[in-house]
């Protein structure tokens, strides 16, 4: 019996062991299992076209452009040829810009060679990023025309391009009597004179990478935003004497410095950033306009909301070994004070409109360190449109009807601050 027990504890003392030995090496296989791609997305636009590659561990990559025929080529080390990545070839869309086909093959052992013919020579970004909300590893292959766009020459190529009404002149709606200055005294009826068309950036939160606030019915604020953001370039571009151009006019990604950038070379007289406002709590509700502080948040609320915002780019993803001289001088601007007054009188008329329509969340513009709003020289708000996260105003802000009343709101306030602002004429062409 007492060797019967021996061989009992014996036996166990092996059988745990055992496991444990199996356990390690599993253990160990795991940790040296192949990457596998998770998910393949591509995001054409007539800016660049980019291609992400979400992955559950970071991989080894390199990339070459060749020439006749262009095609970019890149290897993918140590990857696993998965049916995800499979699929790459098939989300390739006729009308994309510059991607003609993907193939996708084993090229040797160990790698994985994705071959992109190209519709033309392009200036390729590729970089990786790391895991942030709810993405994992992303490579991203951005896809940049070798000729940028100009957004200055894109405006006045635009078919509908308007002349001058009455040839310097610019009547808009609700409009006080008042002089234009006050050494050159008018009559009451005189409207403000000026000399030139007035141009307004609108800017749709987020986009491509980037869905911005997820609404409890699955709304994306990225899809909102630029709904009403189209909705009101009609309403402006309706207007004599005015127009509109927006950061972008499809579903991509946009860097908040490069929007500011864009603002800055149409040398807009305006940027209004729209979006569609998120809380932890469903019972939150209301439209609100912020604007830049160069003193710290007015609020807590304003404070958290502007690192939530400033955010997109990391979920975006952005390509932080580009520098560009340009943009670092733009949000390097010794003095904005002149230009938040002006964006706090812009925004408090749009706020006033959006109380006509909606509730209010603050009663009062609130500033904080937003970065799509650093434009130096350019009065800047950004419309926090109404809470996406709250099921009743989810559902209002999908309806075509209410945006309507949102373009209108904030065409309204527009028009107001106008007629209080009258632009003055000036005597360049945008900066570059």
């Amino acid at each position: 019996m007492h060797r019967r027990r021996e061989f009992l504890k014996y036996a166990a003392a092996s059988l745990t062991l055992a496991v444990t030995a199996v356990q390690k090496v599993g253990a160990g296989e795991t940790a040296k299992s192949l990457p596998s791609i998770l998910a393949v997305r591509v995001w054409p636009a007539a800016d660049y076209t980019r291609i992400t590659l979400e992955q559950n561990q970071d991989v080894k990559y390199t990339h070459l452009l060749v020439k006749d025929p262009h095609r970019l080529v890149v290897d993918l080390e140590g990857i696993e040829f998965n049916a995800v990545l499979q699929s790459l070839p098939s989300k390739i869309l006729d009308s994309d810009p510059y991607i003609k086909l993907i193939r996708a093959g084993r090229n040797r052992p160990g790698v994985v060679r994705l071959v992109i013919d190209l519709k033309a020579e392009i200036k390729p970004q590729v970089f990786a990023l790391k895991p942030i909300g709810e993405y994992g590893h992303r490579l991203v292959l951005d896809l940049y025309p070798v000729q940028e766009i100009d957004p200055l020459m894109a405006l006045l190529e635009q078919p509908n391009e308007r002349k001058l009404k009455s040839e310097n002149e610019i009547r808009l709606d609700d409009r006080p009597n008042r002089a234009t200055t006050p050494d050159v005294p008018r009559k009451p009826t005189d409207p403000p004179q000026i000399d030139r068309m007035v141009t307004i950036v609108l800017d749709p939160g987020h986009g491509g990478e980037d869905p911005g606030a997820v609404g409890h019915g699955g709304s994306y604020e990225k899809n909102v935003t630029l709904e009403v953001a189209r909705r009101l370039k009609a309403k402006i571009d309706a207007q004599p004497n005015m127009r509109s151009v927006l950061t972008r006019d499809g579903d991509f990604f946009i860097p908040l410095q490069q929007r500011v950038a864009k603002a800055r070379r149409v040398q807009a007289d305006l940027f209004v950033s729209v979006h569609a406002d998120a809380f932890i709590k469903s019972t939150a509700r209301g439209s609100s306009v912020f604007v830049l502080s160069e003193n710290g948040a007015t609020s807590s609320a304003a404070r958290w909301l502007a690192k939530k915002e400033n955010d997109a780019d990391l979920i975006g993803g952005v390509n932080l070994g580009v520098k560009d001289p340009y943009l670092a001088r733009t949000l390097l601007d010794l003095s904005q004070t002149a230009t938040i007054n002006d964006s706090l009188k812009l925004g408090s008329a749009v706020l006033g409109e959006l109380g006509r329509i909606n509730t209010l969340h603050k009663a009062q513009v609130e500033q904080a360190g937003f970065a799509v709003l650093k434009a130096p020289d350019i009065p800047s708000i950004l419309v926090e449109t109404a809470f996406i996260s709250n099921p009743e105003e989810e559902q209002r802000l999908n309806d075509d009807a209410y945006q309507d009343q949102l373009a209108d709101a904030i065409m309204r306030g527009i028009k107001r601050y106008f007629a209080k602002n009258p632009p003055l004429a000036k005597s360049r062409l945008a900066s570059l």
